[in-house]
């Protein structure tokens, strides 16, 4: 076995998109090594069991670890301003990513999905229109299954989701059809602002056949682009776009001037969801998908977990888990989005681990549609903060007391909603289980 810094090819990163690599390397029968920051990253133990030839180092990273690397495949976890990965840019060492690969062998259109909210729901909505008409669809990236797990001639087409980390290391994407459905801060703890997390973004379009655009936010928009072009946004829309309209006192999904959908019929709720349904039915329809078989989709789609799913209403309180609002414009999205269909107010339980993020921008929502703010969490202080006098604010220890806390204060008519606006890290493994965690504790109550 050559040591690690003897191969031309090295994977960096051995979380589900390293082990990806890994598999898809070997199928070829190429030769690499694999290294990870960490000293026991998770798939560590299935590399050695199902791949014990190859060569691989766990613990702090150096330079002599690519001395002869010509292409490193960086995981989306690590980030490129890793001095030992910097260190190989400079020496000109190719800098590559699942993604990229993926880019290079699928043989079937790429639709690809990106934004700093909304991705997951889009992506799955897309492709259940896409099986709704009858095609073989594969799903995955950035969600679910990683993208070179998915390669198979078979396919008619791959509907993607990709993140801002999986993007920096992709430049042979060529999708179909791309869309970024919106930006708001996010990963400040990696990004030295929020230009360069729009930069990184805004590489989804890259020689893109087609692209949809979110007229509503500019910052989510190519910067220059030859493709075609078609826009979704709450607005009324012109000929050849997507929007709302409004008919004898209704909201209907529109495309142009022809009315497609009351939006009482969508299963999914709030301005946030219509934004969602309308992005995929732009994103279908640059596909040639027929409109009935994508409004289909659209009446049956129920929304996913820890997205603004709807658990039970108690005492005249709705309760709402959205605990995937990991951001602070997820949670801007979950208040406007909700405050518009309730009759009361809203009670928002938030905090956890901030990535850097102003809170701010919360204030004035927060004022105006909220009862009250229960926070917890490491940044939980920081949240008040930034809040300050806008509404009552109560700081917890817990999710399950904030429940409880949350059922006090909540009034008939009110709604009490999961949007931390922050990462879960600080206190459960991933925001699924802290939407679990909530949810079990709203099923207990009396």
């Amino acid at each position: 076995m050559q040591s690690i810094n003897q191969h031309t090819q090295v994977v960096v990163g051995l979380g589900k998109s390293g082990l990806s690599l890994v598999r898809f390397l070997a199928r070829q029968g190429q030769s690499f090594a694999v290294v990870d920051s960490r000293e026991n990253p998770p798939e560590l133990a299935t590399l050695q069991r199902d791949y014990p030839d190859v060569a691989v180092h766990c613990g702090a990273l150096s330079a002599d670890l690519f001395s002869a690397a010509q292409v490193l495949y960086v995981s989306p976890g690590l980030p490129l301003s890793t001095p030992a990965i910097q260190a190989a840019i400079a020496r000109g060492v190719k800098i590559s990513g699942d993604i990229d690969l993926f880019a290079q062998h699928a043989c079937a259109p790429i639709v690809a999905i990106t934004g700093s909210n909304a991705k997951s729901t889009v992506t799955t909505l897309v492709g259940q229109m896409f099986a709704a008409a009858g095609l073989h669809v594969a799903i995955g990236g950035n969600l679910g299954v990683p993208a070179l797990d998915l390669l198979d001639d078979s396919v008619d087409v791959y509907v993607m989701e990709l993140s801002s980390f999986q993007l920096e290391t992709t430049s042979h994407l060529k999708a179909r059809v791309a869309v970024c459905l919106n930006i708001s801060e996010d990963h400040m703890d990696r990004y030295a602002d929020l230009e360069g997390y729009i930069a990184a973004k805004q590489r989804v379009f890259n020689h893109a056949q087609a692209v949809v655009i979110n007229r509503d936010d500019q910052a989510s928009q190519p910067q220059h682009t030859d493709a075609a072009v078609i826009s979704f946004g709450l607005s009324e829309p012109a000929a050849g776009e997507f929007g709302l309209r409004q008919q004898s006192g209704a909201s209907y999904l529109a495309y142009g001037d022809k009315l497609l959908l009351p939006v009482s019929q969508l299963k999914i709720r709030g301005s946030h969801n219509q934004a969602n349904a309308l992005a995929a039915l732009a994103l279908g329809q640059s596909m040639g998908l027929e409109m009935t078989a994508m409004l289909a989709a659209l009446q049956a789609f129920p929304g996913l977990a820890h997205r603004c799913q709807w658990l039970r209403k108690l005492h005249g309180v709705d309760w709402y888990n959205d605990s995937k609002a990991t951001n602070v414009g997820a949670a801007l999205a979950a208040i406007g989005g909700l405050s518009a269909n309730i009759q009361g107010k809203l009670v928002l339980i938030a905090g956890g681990e901030g990535k850097g993020a102003d809170f701010s921008s919360l204030k004035a929502p927060v004022a105006q549609y909220c009862r009250a703010v229960i926070v917890l969490g490491r940044d939980a202080q920081r949240m008040a903060q930034a809040l300050g006098d806008a509404v009552l604010i109560e700081r917890v220890a817990t999710l399950e007391e904030a429940v409880q806390r949350a059922a006090q204060l909540a009034q008939a008519g009110d709604s009490v909603v999961l949007a931390p606006a922050c990462a879960s890290l600080d206190m459960f493994k991933n925001f699924e289980e802290r939407g679990d965690v909530f949810s079990q504790a709203v099923g207990r109550l009396l």
